[in-house]
């Protein structure tokens, strides 16, 4: 996940209580998705209420077409404004999912080669270490960097704790970890590392001659028409922009709002806003082969190996995790691709089924001890969906 809250950099704002009441609001985008949708909206709305979050926002994709979104609960509790479907939301380490796809297009058209040292990207590389790791290694956290409370770079430390120093350049962002030793040696281990992508997001630069957003925008944004998708210290005044609360992990209805903070040091990382619609265009995307071929798709879905032959944890991949589970008596195994992440303020959720075809995305705007508190709604935000779908495909006649 991108960050933990921390409860000492609150500002002294006042507590508020969530509101009782749960105004709603939900776009059905397929008629024949009705009942599906209803329940759907039911299953997010108590949920809200069980983790103690001022709002939650959620959209599903089948076959490649939005088929609903919905929300329940407030944007802003103070100014009493709902949570509407078109709500942005801090998505923390699910941006590493968005970064991983701009990547898969780049290496889709021999842009970049995973796994060539790094250093022929980046002739000054600010830190010698770094010369002989791979994009591959970066993308999949083997490369041995640290994460934030590894990095012994003790200013970068104190500006990621901070967090009031906006960089404008994804180069300038190295240097709160440039002068920080790695964990181990390249491709020996695993260890999940934000600081890395950081970097993977600096070698894209240079692979590709162009400013990283530049990048995120033409490769995936753009393409995606994901209009509600960027940098937050882009889309600070957005008037879509969720308040994000401090709920004492989920644990409290009286809650206050984050101090304002800076994420740009860790952008590809963790320093995106967007909203459930836009990113269930992203696992549209993904099971797109005119977007991304088959065969890149396998590259980028397929954990990687360690040295031992074991699989990296949770099927880490290049961006994604993999993982197959067994989540419902009705359901049974399924596998998707998925990444979740942790801000200020803020939880998101991103998962892919390529089996069925479908992409579901959770937001909410608080925090919960437990990750999967938040992110297990998934799974019953998916059910009705994806048996409804089934009994649809079912009924349909095979031609002869």
């Amino acid at each position: 996940m991108a960050h933990k809250n921390k409860v000492s950099f609150l500002p002294f704002y006042q507590f508020d209580e969530i509101p009782k009441t749960s105004p709603t609001d939900q776009i059905l985008y397929q008629e024949n998705y009705t009942e599906a949708a209803n329940k759907a909206l039911d299953v997010i709305t108590t949920h809200k209420v069980a983790i103690n979050a001022p709002a939650i926002s959620a959209a599903v994709s089948i076959d490649g077409k939005l088929v609903w979104a919905g929300a329940s609960g407030w944007s802003d509790i103070e100014n009493k404004t709902p949570v509407t479907t078109n709500t942005q939301f801090r998505i923390g380490s699910t941006a590493k999912a968005l970064t991983g796809t701009a990547l898969a297009r780049m290496y889709d058209v021999k842009m970049i080669d995973l796994d060539k040292n790094i250093s022929s990207y980046m002739k000054d590389l600010s830190n010698d270490a770094w010369k002989d790791i791979t994009s591959r290694q970066l993308a999949s956290h083997m490369a041995g960097l640290p994460h934030y409370k590894q990095n012994t770079d003790y200013v970068g430390l104190y500006k990621t704790l901070t967090l009031s120093t906006r960089y404008e350049d994804v180069e300038d962002s190295l240097s709160i970890f440039d002068s920080s030793e790695l964990l181990f040696e390249p491709g020996t281990q695993f260890s999940y590392s934000t600081l890395g992508t950081v970097l993977l997001s600096a070698v894209m630069e240079n692979a590709a001659n162009m400013p990283y957003l530049e990048i995120m925008k033409k490769q995936v944004f753009d393409p995606l028409k994901m209009n509600a998708t960027l940098a937050e210290f882009q889309g600070e005044n957005s008037k879509n922009l969720a308040k994000f609360y401090w709920n004492n992990n989920g644990r409290s209805t009286q809650v206050r709002q984050w101090r304002d903070v800076d994420l740009s040091h860790r952008l590809a990382g963790g320093g995106f806003i967007s909203t459930s619609s836009d990113l269930v265009k992203v696992g549209n995307a993904f099971l797109d082969d005119e977007f991304i071929s088959a065969k890149t798709r396998g590259v980028f879905w397929t954990p990687q190996k360690l040295p031992d032959g074991s699989e990296t944890p949770d099927g880490y991949s290049l961006g994604w995790r993999v993982l197959t589970r067994n989540i419902d008596p009705e359901v049974g195994e399924i596998t998707f691709a998925n990444h979740g992440g942790v801000s200020r303020g803020a939880q998101s959720w991103l998962m892919v089924l390529p089996e069925h075809n479908i992409s579901v995305a959770i937001n909410i705007n608080s925090n919960t001890k437990v990750f999967w508190d938040f992110g297990k709604v998934s799974m019953q935000v998916l059910k009705p969906f994806l048996l409804a779908k089934i009994a649809m495909e079912q009924r349909v006649p095979i031609s002869q």
